[in-house]
C-alpha cells in the first residue's frame, strides 16, 4: 500500500467522520473481492510494511481499511518485528530485536480497520471465520530477560517447527507432536487514551489477550472506545499453553485470518468476553494474578447474572461452582485469567481439576494463599517433571510447557488458591 492509497483512505476517513459515506474511495474498492460464502461485503487487507505497525497501538493511527458493520475482512499477518522472525534467525538476533527497540512489543499488527457506525460505548463483535497459518512456527526463550522464570533461564534457545496443516500437528521432536490450535494472540480495538502505547499488556480494549480459546468459530465481544473502533490483529499463534510461561507460544504468521465485524448498540461492556458455540469466556487482567482472578470472577458473575437472570450476589457465589477458570498467561506485564462457563445452565465445568497424574495427563498441583506463588510453583514443578520423567533438556521442557501446559485454577473460595498444571500424555506418540 503506497502513500497515494493512504491519502485516499485518509480522505475517506475524514468524510466518514462527518457523514459516514456509503461509497468507498477508488483504492478501497480495489480491496473488495467477490466471496459470497461470508457475510456482508468481503475485503482483503494484506500485511505489508505500510499496513502493519511493530509493537504499538495509537488511536490516531490512520486506518488502512474502512468497512461497514456486518462486513468481512480477510486479514494477512506478519511475523514478529515486521517480519524479522523466520527459520534461520538465531536467538542472539532475536534478543537484539528486543534490546534495540525498547518500549514496544515484538508483535507485528495489521490494521487498523475502521468500522463505520462504531461509536464509544458500543460493543464490537469480531467473529473469527477462518484461520490458515504459514507452514512454520517458532518458540524461543530470550536469555535472562523475559518469561516466567528469567533468572532461572539465563541461557536462550530458539526452536523452529514445520506446521503440518493436513495432519494439524507440529513435530516438537521425534516422538513428540503438538496439536495445532491456531488463534490470534492479539485481536482488539484502539484504547481510549491518546498516544502510542506498548502493545504487550492486554486491557479492556482486548489486544494481546493470548487466549488460546479464541479460535475459529468464536466471537470476541469488545467495548468500543473511539469512533470507528479501529481493529488490529497480529501476534499469530499456531498453538499455546495456558500460561505461555517462556513468553512465546508457537509463533507464526497467518496467511489468512478472516473476521466478520458487527456493531452492537444494544450492549454495553466494560471488559471483553468471548462467545464459543457452547460456552462463554470471561476475562480478568492485572499485574497481580490475585487481582486478575478477582476481576475474572467479577466479570463471570456479571455474565451469569445477565444470562441466568440472577441477583448479583447469587451470580458471584455461583462462579466457583460452575466456571472452569484457567491461567491465560503470566508474561504480558498484565497477567490474565479466563473463566469458561457453559451456556447450559444445568451444566458445571468446575470439576475438571486433577491434583495428581491421570491416565491422560501429567499433573502438578500447588495451593497457596498467593496465587502468583501457586502458579510459579506448579508450573516450575511441571518443568522439572518433564525433565525427570520425559528426559527433556531444561530449555526443551520450558519450551514444551509454554506451548502445551494447561494451568487451571481450583479452590477459588478457599484461603489457599490451587493451581493445577496439566500436560497431555498424548503428545508422546508411538511410531
Amino acid at each position: 500500500m503506497n502513500a497515494a492509497l493512504l491519502a485516499l483512505i485518509g480522505a475517506s476517513v475524514t468524510t466518514t467522520a462527518q457523514q459516514t459515506p456509503s461509497a468507498l474511495s477508488a483504492a478501497q474498492q480495489l480491496m473488495l473481492v467477490p466471496a459470497s460464502k461470508y457475510p456482508g461485503r468481503v475485503h482483503v487487507l494484506p500485511a505489508t510494511l505500510e499496513t502493519t505497525q511493530w509493537g504499538w497501538f495509537d488511536n490516531a493511527e490512520l486506518p488502512r481499511l474502512i468497512v461497514d458493520s456486518g462486513d468481512t475482512v480477510v486479514v494477512e499477518t506478519m511475523s514478529h518485528s515486521h517480519g524479522q522472525l523466520w527459520p534461520g534467525r538465531t536467538i542472539e538476533e532475536l534478543k537484539k530485536l528486543r534490546t534495540d527497540w525498547p518500549g514496544r512489543g515484538p508483535m507485528s499488527l495489521t490494521g487498523p480497520i475502521y468500522v463505520n457506525g462504531a461509536e464509544p460505548g458500543d460493543t464490537l463483535l469480531i467473529k473469527i471465520q477462518k484461520i490458515i497459518p504459514r507452514p512454520w512456527g517458532a518458540n524461543f526463550n530470550i536469555p535472562g530477560m523475559f518469561g516466567q522464570f528469567p533468572k532461572q533461564f539465563p541461557d536462550g534457545q530458539v526452536k523452529y517447527f514445520y506446521i503440518d496443516i493436513e495432519r494439524k500437528i507440529a513435530e516438537f521432536a521425534p516422538g513428540i507432536e503438538i496439536p495445532l490450535r491456531p488463534f490470534p494472540g492479539t485481536l482488539g480495538v484502539a484504547r481510549a487514551e491518546p498516544g502510542r502505547y506498548n502493545a504487550v499488556p492486554p486491557g479492556p480494549f482486548a489486544g494481546n489477550l493470548d487466549n488460546r480459546d479464541l479460535v475459529e468459530g468464536t466471537t470476541l465481544y469488545v467495548p468500543v472506545f473511539v469512533r470507528g473502533a479501529l481493529v488490529w490483529t497480529g501476534d499469530s499463534h499456531a498453538a499455546q499453553g495456558n500460561g505461555e510461561v517462556n513468553l512465546t507460544a508457537m509463533e507464526t504468521a497467518f496467511q489468512e485470518i478472516t473476521i466478520t465485524v458487527t456493531v452492537d448498540k444494544t450492549r454495553t461492556l466494560q471488559w471483553p468476553r468471548i462467545e464459543a458455540p457452547t460456552e462463554w469466556i470471561t476475562m480478568g487482567f492485572d499485574e497481580d494474578l490475585n487481582k486478575a482472578l478477582a476481576n475474572a470472577k467479577a466479570e463471570t458473575g456479571k455474565l451469569l447474572a445477565e444470562q441466568r437472570k440472577l441477583p448479583a450476589d447469587e451470580a458471584v457465589a455461583l462462579v466457583a461452582k460452575v466456571a472452569d477458570c484457567r491461567v491465560t498467561q503470566v508474561v504480558d506485564i498484565k497477567k490474565g485469567i479466563h473463566c469458561i462457563t457453559s451456556k447450559d445452565a444445568q451444566k458445571s465445568l468446575a470439576e475438571n481439576r486433577p491434583s495428581a497424574e491421570t491416565p491422560e495427563y501429567l499433573v502438578t498441583h500447588v495451593a497457596d494463599a498467593d496465587i502468583n506463588k501457586a502458579m510459579d510453583a506448579a508450573s516450575w514443578s511441571m518443568i522439572e517433571l518433564l525433565q525427570k520423567e520425559r528426559t527433556l533438556s531444561r530449555l526443551d521442557a520450558y519450551s514444551l510447557a509454554s506451548m502445551t501446559m494447561d494451568c487451571r485454577v481450583g479452590e477459588m473460595e478457599a484461603g489457599e488458591k490451587g493451581v493445577h498444571c496439566l500436560v497431555p500424555k498424548s503428545l508422546w506418540v508411538k511410531r
